[in-house]
């Protein structure tokens, strides 16, 4: 059976199968040789991504994911006191968060102890997140919220509630820059890859408009950044969808005259 790649994350995620999303270009490139599952909540934040995690990856699975990304932050960073407060999470929990959807991924209690002396502050923390079950090989990557552009969010809100609409931004780019930030520590941190967004969308001229639809949702430029990179990592780590084998045979190497040989010799080679 072939693996699975599942994509983690907000809204960025839960659209990343639209057309021109970055998960349906993930899910063409892996065809036949990996499911590219699509697990994206709009509107979550990593305080409420923590209470999915053991029904989407559950401890006693049998077969682990091969790779997982985890996009979340862009809400997460919604500033407190203005309308989206609601979504708001601490920068300082927003990296335990992280932490602990990665230690629930990777680490089982017996992997832990090398953690202790690198971030011995988290130790009851690290014990309490952990399970009996670990998929050490599992590929992570964290990926950044995107830049944010205010004027964009504003022209948004104003298309929905006209003069009603709020005069202060609910997320500003310099404070997104900081989760952002957190987030790439944490994947240092925690000795996983990530892909800084924020930064690279905006070493374009004019990325507000060309990777964003609404200030901070991602347009089909802005998918294709995420799966350059998200891409390349993969490729990075072994995961290159052309090292990798069909699930079974191609139709040149079926016989007409005798086709069950084909799906013998699969099936006898996969044992």
């Amino acid at each position: 059976m072939r693996g699975q790649v599942v994509l983690f994350g907000d809204s960025i995620t839960e659209q990343s199968f639209r057309q021109g999303g970055w998960g349906a270009a993930l899910a063409n490139a892996y065809a036949r040789k990996a499911d590219v599952v699509l697990r994206g909540y709009g509107g979550y934040n990593t305080k409420w991504a923590l209470f999915l995690l053991h029904h989407i990856f559950p401890p006693d699975s049998g077969r682990p994911p091969i790779a997982t990304t985890i996009f979340f932050g862009a809400n997460d960073a919604a500033l407190s006191g203005r309308t989206s407060e609601r979504q708001h999470v601490s920068i300082e929990d927003y990296k335990q968060n992280l932490r602990k959807i990665v230690l629930h991924l990777k680490l089982g209690r017996r992997a832990l102890e090398q953690w202790f002396h690198v971030i011995p502050r988290l130790r009851v923390q690290i014990l309490e997140s952990a399970t009996d079950e670990c998929s050490p090989t599992m590929q992570i990557v964290l990926i950044t919220p995107p830049p944010v552009c205010e004027e964009g969010r504003h022209a948004y809100a104003k298309s929905l509630y006209g003069e009603n609409a709020m005069k202060l931004p609910e997320r500003t780019n310099e404070v997104t820059g900081q989760y952002a930030s957190a987030c790439v520590e944490t994947a240092k941190e925690m000795g996983v890859f990530s892909v800084d967004l924020w930064s690279k969308m905006q070493e374009t001229d004019g990325w507000q408009k060309k990777f964003l639809s609404d200030g901070l949702h991602l347009t089909p430029d802005g998918n294709a950044i995420v799966y350059q990179e998200v891409i390349k990592i993969f490729n990075k780590a072994g995961l290159s969808a052309d090292n990798m084998p069909l699930d079974f045979p191609h139709h040149s190497e079926i016989d007409a005259k005798n086709p069950e040989g084909a799906f013998q010799q699969k099936f006898y080679l996969s044992r």
